[in-house]
């Protein structure tokens, strides 16, 4: 798929975008090699190939390095609510702003 500077024009309209000529010409060089590298990803030959749910479900020596939850902080609440103007239950109220 090949785009034109007139494809460009109308996308620029359709987007609201008051583009230059030479932005136009930069925008036509991108989108088109953004087209090239989709077209070379589908010529790949994908069959028999079952889709991964994560990419890195492949390699078995690799794990997400998630720290553990556990709670760092000691609970501070009473403190840090003490400037707050309105708090009730231990929840910070603010003005209705939203009608």
């Amino acid at each position: 798929m090949s785009l034109t500077l007139s494809d460009i024009g109308r996308i620029a309209n359709l987007a609201r975008l008051d583009l230059t000529d030479p932005q136009s010409e930069r925008m036509l060089t991108q989108l088109n090699g953004f087209f090239d590298t989709v077209e070379q990803m589908n010529a790949v030959d994908t069959t028999g190939v079952q889709p991964l749910a994560h990419p890195t479900a492949v390699i078995d020596h690799v794990s997400l390095r998630l720290r553990p939850d556990v709670a760092s902080e000691p609970n501070n609440r009473e403190a840090n609510q003490k400037s707050a103007p309105a708090v009730e239950r231990g929840l910070f109220l603010v003005p209705k702003v939203i009608e």
